[in-house]
């Protein structure tokens, strides 16, 4: 069996967020004993990550690294009609990836103990972010 849901996760600012939860709220439920999770953002500067859970600061640092690794107002960028930040935050979705998989155990999503899904925004104001779930069963 499969179920597919899209919902929006809030609008937030630049930088890696920590969305699980808002994401589990938005689930049908409930969840199937064994399946898949499959998350896909509609959207072409920000990303999914599954990443550390606990400690803010690795968030915080992700967004410095990837500041630096993928810089604005670059003389060789084209695409630049959309602002200063539209053409880095392309290169980094392209980097993190839109989609994720997680395995559903015993009705839960079966992340590690310190793993958490982020959604991270590489606009300064992205809007909300539309995500497509489909869970198989």
């Amino acid at each position: 069996m499969i179920k597919q849901v899209t919902f929006h996760l809030s609008a937030k600012r630049r930088g890696c967020h920590l969305v699980t939860s808002e994401v589990l709220g938005h689930l049908p439920r409930p969840l199937p004993q064994a399946g898949l999770l499959h998350l896909f953002v509609q959207h072409t500067s920000c990303a999914l990550s599954i990443n550390e859970n606990a400690d803010p600061d690795v968030r915080g640092d992700l967004n410095q690294i990837m500041n630096r690794l993928v810089k604005e107002n670059e003389p060789y960028y084209n695409h630049t009609m959309e602002g200063l930040d539209d053409m880095p935050a392309h290169a980094k979705c392209s980097l993190f990836g839109v989609s994720l998989t997680i395995p559903i155990t015993n009705g839960r999503l079966n992340l590690g103990t310190w793993q958490g899904i982020y959604l991270c925004e590489f606009r300064d104001y992205g809007g909300e972010r539309c995500i497509v779930a489909t869970i198989y069963e």
